[in-house]
C-alpha cells in the first residue's frame, strides 16, 4: 500500500469516525472512487482496518482521558463497594456499557451478512441522504436534558440505533446523535454521549481484530502504512472530536446534513454514469 494512500484513509477515519457522516461509508467510496487496489486480499483489509480504529481509540480516549479514568473507577466500585451510594459517573459508566451490546451482538451474529450485502456505492449513497436527513430532523427537536440524565431507557434505544450504523452510510455518531436528541438530549449530551460510546464500541472491534491479526501476521508490506494509518486518524480523530464539541454549543448539524445529501447525489451520478 503506497504511504500517500494510508494518510488519505488515515484522514478520512479520524474524521469521520466521531463527525456525522460515516467512516466506514467513506472508506469504502474513496477506494472505489479513485480506483484502488489496495485491498484486493481481504487479510489486508482486515489487517489496516485494525490500525484505522486504533487509531481513533487512542485518540477518543487521549481527550476524554480524565473522565475516563473516573467513569472506569466509579464503575468498578458499584461492583466492589455495593455498601457505597452510587455516583453518577459510576452509573453513566454502566449506561455505556448497555448501550454497547446490541449492535456488538448483532455485529458478531450478522457481520458477514453485512459485509457481503451492504457497502455498495449506491446504498452507501442513499443511506447517507436518508440518516442525513434524519439527523436534521432529530436535531430541531428543541431538547434540554442533560447527560448525566440519562438512564437505562435511554442507553438502550440508542444503543438499538447503533445496530442501524452497521451499515456503511449510516454513521454511528449520526444514528446515535439522532437517537439522543429525539430522546430530548441537548446536542451537547448528545455528542457526549456517542463519543463516550465509542470507546468501548471501537475497543471491543479493535480487541478481536488484533487477536485475528497476531495469529494470521501482519500482512508483508504494510507495517509502516499500518503506523501512518494509527497516526494519521489518531491526530485528525482527535482534531474531530476536539472541533465538533466546541461546533455544536453554537451551530447546528446542518452542515454535515447538506454535505451529507451532496455527497449521496454525487455518489448516485456517478454510479449510474460510465466513470465507475
Amino acid at each position: 500500500m503506497p504511504i500517500i494512500h494510508a494518510i488519505v484513509l488515515g484522514l478520512i477515519q479520524g474524521l469521520s469516525e466521531f463527525l456525522p457522516i460515516s467512516s466506514s461509508g467513506h472508506l469504502l467510496l474513496a477506494p472505489w472512487l479513485f480506483g484502488w487496489n489496495d485491498f484486493s486480499d481481504v487479510s489486508v483489509e482486515k489487517a489496516f482496518d485494525v490500525a484505522l480504529h486504533l487509531g481513533t481509540l487512542i485518540a477518543v480516549v487521549g481527550y476524554f482521558r480524565t473522565d475516563l479514568v473516573i467513569y472506569v473507577r466509579d464503575g468498578l466500585r458499584m461492583i466492589v463497594q455495593k455498601e457505597k451510594p452510587r455516583t453518577t459517573e459510576g452509573r453513566l459508566a454502566w449506561l455505556l456499557v448497555v448501550a454497547s451490546i446490541p449492535a456488538a451482538l448483532f455485529g458478531a451474529i450478522a457481520g458477514n451478512w453485512v459485509d457481503d450485502h451492504l457497502g455498495k456505492p449506491v446504498i452507501i449513497a442513499l443511506s447517507l441522504i436518508v440518516f442525513g436527513l434524519l439527523l436534521a430532523w432529530a436535531d430541531r427537536r428543541l431538547g434540554k436534558r442533560k447527560f448525566d440524565e440519562m438512564n437505562s431507557r435511554d442507553a438502550i434505544v440508542i444503543g438499538l440505533a447503533q445496530v442501524i450504523a452497521l451499515n456503511p452510510g449510516t454513521s454511528r455518531s449520526g444514528i446515535s446523535i439522532s437517537a439522543a436528541r429525539v430522546l430530548g438530549f441537548d446536542r451537547d449530551a448528545a455528542v457526549r454521549f456517542s463519543f463516550l460510546l465509542s470507546v468501548p464500541v471501537t475497543a471491543g472491534a479493535v480487541v478481536l481484530k488484533m487477536a485475528k491479526l497476531l495469529k494470521d501476521g501482519i500482512p508483508d508490506g504494510l507495517a509502516i502504512p499500518m503506523v501512518v494509518g494509527v497516526i494519521t486518524a489518531g491526530i485528525s480523530g482527535w482534531l474531530a472530536v476536539a472541533g465538533l464539541l466546541k461546533l455544536i454549543r453554537s451551530k447546528s448539524f446542518d452542515a454535515f446534513v447538506i454535505y451529507r445529501v451532496i455527497a449521496g447525489v454525487a455518489i448516485l451520478a456517478i454510479a449510474a454514469s460510465s466513470w465507475r
